[in-house]
């Protein structure tokens, strides 16, 4: 066994399992290097374990194929049970064995398959160590090929399936990648907050992170009382503090009364017990919706968790760039997350970015960072997660393949705003008819994914790096050029899917990030600390996000985000 194999086994000792993968790999290689070897030879032994993808009894019920996943690799190994196996190891019948979704654990010998077999080996079991049934008529994942959509229903088991399960298998890859590619160039990782005071993105489609609505339900839930009750009760309060104070005057004038004082601290105790009824009631009143506000009439946040709002982040840039500017270089790799009602294909509730900071670093170092980055991701996915790309290409997306490695091989294509504006204006006065673009083209306007994807796709057919945006569609952070139209800004276009990458060099200089705040309509006083860092040795600095799930749907041509992440959220959803 070799210390990969060993590794990989390392924790599950229970039944001293091999991997699906592992028992393939080197069966497959036992079965072509030995030629003398028949279907009765055993090329090894082994103890599998996994879930039934499909199940048929055979010969009569004298015995049964499993198709049995673990999960490990794309393929499934087919093991031969017998009645006498079966009937060893307590089994009721071997029609329980063959259900689909259940889960088994095989001790057996692997073996060559007779010639004209799909398989070149399988696994004939001797014991059956495990069962876990599952009754097939209920089990929601059926045999045959079922919609994502319907998966979505079934977020627990969808991993289940071969899609959803290379999905995994490559995510977990490109996870890996994006580690390996930033470690080995020296950045530190770092975990920014989930929950932050600031908009990194200004778009203002942020979840709240609050406890005001548990304390005011706790509120509404107390009784309101009608004025007739409220004002007994404040005569009360009065009633009850004339006589604290004439008990008192009657104590201090005999201080040596010990029942007296006794009496003065009872009343003081009811006195104050009636004072917190009435200023319960007072506030229940005051607030008949549970919420204290301001006397402008808006929610008063001073009392919430924070003393201010705070959200769910929809970046850790701001604060990378704190951790960059002292460390030189960082990137983030977490969640975030966007309020943002849409349904589209593209959107999702909670996604996961990657967002690499380096100080003393313009734009140059930031399009040549992002190009590197994303050629090893793709050549990291060609290398280790070989068989699920082919699984993509096959059954998802034709050009899977060849786009990645198109990808891995390209050396990215480079232009301005201005000059892509130019190209696309004489595209778009070159269209005709259903092939036009459905947006406007000019200077100064958002690229939209048509032209995007026209750029990477049919002009320049490769990756692409568009850069110097006009200012007026960026976000106020990034550097403002000599010419004062544009900011030293820069997308990532792929084919395929069209922005991959966005990015910029940050705006460095603090009066001049003041005055683009104040622009934008930002409270410079909500974002002192991030100006702090223009005030105290600044310096020039850049970064960049990506979307993980997008590079997820680059790579492997899965049309939805929500097939990209196991346990998606968005609108209306929040299964799991």
């Amino acid at each position: 066994m070799t210390d990969e194999e060993s590794a990989a086994q390392k924790y599950g000792k229970l039944f001293q399992r091999t991997p699906v993968l592992t028992i393939l790999e080197k069966g497959i290689q036992l079965a072509d290097s030995d030629e003398s070897a028949d279907n009765k030879s055993v090329l090894m032994t082994a103890v599998v374990g996994g879930w039934v993808k499909t199940g048929r009894v055979q010969g009569g019920g004298t015995f049964a194929f499993l198709e049995v996943s673990d999960g490990s690799t794309p393929q499934n190994l087919q093991v031969m049970v017998s009645e006498e196996a079966r009937s060893k190891s307590g089994i009721e019948s071997l029609g329980v064995l063959t259900s689909t979704g259940s889960s088994i654990v095989v001790r057996g010998s692997v073996k060559k398959t007779p010639p004209g077999t799909k398989q070149k080996i399988e696994l004939h079991a001797e014991d059956i160590v495990y069962h876990g049934p599952c009754d097939g008529a209920k089990y929601p994942i059926a045999k045959k090929k079922t919609s994502f959509e319907f998966l979505r229903s079934q977020l627990h088991l969808r991993a289940r399936t071969n899609t959803i399960a290379s999905v995994a298998r490559i995510r977990n890859a490109l996870a890996m990648a994006t580690h390996l590619f930033f470690q080995k160039h020296g950045f530190l990782y770092l975990h920014t907050p989930i929950i932050s005071t600031s908009d990194a993105e200004g778009a203002g489609e942020c979840f709240q992170v609050t406890t005001l609505p548990c304390a005011a339900d706790d509120l509404v839930h107390q009784p309101l009382l009608p004025d007739a009750e409220f004002a007994a009760l404040s005569e009360a309060c009065q009633a009850k503090g004339a006589e604290v104070k004439e008990a008192k005057a009657a104590s201090k004038a005999d201080p040596e009364d010990a029942d007296k004082k006794a009496g003065v601290k009872a009343l003081v105790g009811e006195l104050m017990a009636l004072k917190t009824e009435s200023e319960k009631a007072k506030f229940r009143r005051d607030n008949p919706d549970g919420f204290r506000r301001t006397p402008e009439g808006v929610i008063d946040y001073k009392h919430d968790f924070f003393g201010l709002k705070a959200f769910l982040a929809v970046s850790g840039q701001l604060q990378g760039e704190a951790y960059a500017c002292a460390l030189s270089k960082i990137y983030t790799f977490g969640p975030t997350f966007r309020a943002e009602n849409s349904h589209t294909t593209r959107h999702a509730a909670e996604f996961w970015m990657i967002e690499p900071e380096i100080a003393f670093a313009g734009l140059e170092d930031l399009m040549d960072c992002a190009e590197d980055y994303v050629r090893f991701c793709c050549s990291h996915l060609l290398e280790t997660c070989g068989e699920d790309m082919s699984f993509m290409n096959r059954m998802i997306d034709k050009g899977a393949l060849a786009r990645v490695k198109a990808v891995a091989e390209s050396k990215f294509a480079r232009v301005s705003y201005t000059e892509a504006v130019a190209i696309l204006e004489v595209e778009a006065k070159r269209r005709k008819g259903k092939k036009k673009f459905e947006n406007q083209v000019f200077w100064g306007c958002d690229l939209a994914s048509e032209h995007e994807r026209f750029l990477a796709e049919e002009h320049f057919k490769c990756p692409t790096i568009v850069y110097n945006y006009p200012k007026g569609i960026k976000a106020f952070y990034m550097k403002l050029n000599e010419d004062n139209k544009t900011v030293a800004a820069m997308d990532v276009l792929v084919p395929g899917v069209g922005e991959l990458i966005g990015g910029a060099q940050r705006e460095e200089r603090y009066d001049v990030l003041l005055e683009k705040m104040k622009a934008a309509g930002l409270e410079a006083s909500e974002y002192e600390w991030y100006l702090d860092l223009r005030k105290y040795g600044t310096v020039p600095h850049g970064g960049f996000g990506l979307g993980f799930e997008r590079l997820i749907m680059f790579t492997t041509g899965i049309e939805n985000i929500r097939e990209t992440i196991p346990f998606p959220r968005w609108p209306g959803n929040a299964f799991g």
